[in-house]
């Protein structure tokens, strides 16, 4: 990770996740960035400014009538020459301002009176994160290209458990490289699926695949790292979306297809997840009791998302996954010619769900890549570096 010679705000709000800024500032400055930082009255009471100022090098702004440009426009002057303006942590409160433009500190006027991209790590309780007033909020931010980053699930300082922790400040910092960088999926838009399907036989019981979800979270990072909007539309799982990464949750495949389509168009389609080939033709509404007799299910095909994408008239370069278990490279390459895609990824399905290695096989219109076994954002990585050159 280089961040060599770029130049970042970095903004510092109350929360007990601006310990977590300490660190950041700490990373961003190692990777070479010149960084400044700018606090909160509120952060003040976690963290004291001379930690900042020790590990950025730099004096640490806290008011709007700090006078270190002489002419009292630090507002205005500090974003000019920046490369991005980042507020980690970003409370609930902070990004309510964002949202309606409010002004009535350095940072918030800062954000306002900004040049430069913004990037924001959210930090709060469970129960705020989920509030429609902050879900509002984010949608108006969203609609203003503020990226955010995160947050994360895990135990908070509360001690309940669940989304609203900061991201790490090492996941924070490999995100801002992929804001910054011009990478090779830069202005690209990317649709992601990942995850299995999960279709009801009845409230309590249904059919699924065995997929743990990671190889598409991976291909979402690698595909982040390159400079890429990238939309992940996830069945279930338990993991947690790379920073910068949209998540879309859904559990079967007729609600995958419909977020899929939703989001379209692209320039780029990853069909990752594992969908389910069929379906209940019609699932219980009510738990099918348990009986010494045979029970007849029937079945119905499911959409084939990448099929259905792959054929519009208007589609994104399509990446395939073949997870079979035997004469690989027969049924990987049948698949991508009967599908017509440029790019498809092949693997033995046993030696690879649900652990975070993989042995892989691009096919492409020029042959077999063979990916040696790595662990798999390291191959999700290599997947990126490929397609980048075939889209190009």
């Amino acid at each position: 990770m280089s961040l060599t010679h770029k130049k970042i705000i970095l903004g510092v709000t109350g929360g007990i996740a601006a310990y977590k800024a300490a660190e950041l500032c700490r990373l961003l400055v190692k990777a070479g960035a010149e960084v400044r930082v700018v606090m909160t009255a509120a952060a003040q009471q976690f963290v004291a400014p001379l930690t900042f100022q020790a590990l950025s090098g730099q004096p640490v702004l806290t008011s709007l009538w700090d006078a270190a440009s002489g002419d009292g426009m630090e507002h205005i002057h500090l974003s000019r020459a920046a490369d991005l303006l980042l507020v980690a942590p970003a409370s609930a409160d902070f990004l309510a301002k964002l949202a309606h433009g409010r002004a009535d500190d350095l940072l918030s006027t800062l954000c306002l009176a900004r040049t430069c991209p913004l990037a924001v790590a959210p930090a709060m309780n469970r129960e705020m994160w989920a509030a429609a007033a902050t879900r509002r909020n984010l949608e108006q931010l969203a609609a203003d290209d503020v990226t955010v980053l995160g947050p994360a699930a895990g135990e908070q300082a509360c001690g309940e458990i669940g989304l609203g922790r900061m991201l790490e400040a090492g996941e924070i910092a490999a995100a801002v490289t992929g804001v910054l960088a011009a990478g090779p999926l830069a202005g690209k838009r990317i649709v992601i699926t990942a995850g299995p399907t999960f279709e009801a036989i009845d409230p309590v019981r249904g059919l699924t695949n065995r997929s743990s979800g990671k190889m598409g979270y991976a291909v979402a990072q690698a595909a982040a790292e390159a400079g890429g909007e990238v939309i992940l539309v996830s069945g279930p799982t338990c993991l947690t979306p790379p920073a910068g990464v949209r998540r879309i949750e859904v559990e079967s495949a007729a609600e995958m297809r419909a977020a899929v389509l939703a989001v379209l168009p692209g320039d780029v389609f990853i069909a990752v997840a594992a969908v389910a080939d069929y379906r209940v033709d019609a699932a219980a509404t009510q738990k099918i009791k348990k009986s010494t007799e045979p029970l007849t299910l029937q079945f119905i095909a499911n959409p084939d998302i990448l099929a259905e994408v792959a054929a519009m008239p208007d589609a994104p370069f399509c990446v395939g996954f073949a997870a079979e278990t035997e004469r690989l490279a027969e049924y990987a390459e049948a698949k991508r010619l009967w599908k017509k895609l440029p790019l498809l990824v092949g693997n033995l399905a046993q030696d690879t769900l649900g652990q975070d290695a993989a042995e892989l096989v691009l096919f492409d219109a020029q042959g077999q890549h063979p990916l040696p076994r790595a662990d798999k954002l390291t191959q999700a990585r290599h997947l990126v570096r490929h397609l980048s050159t075939l889209l190009n």
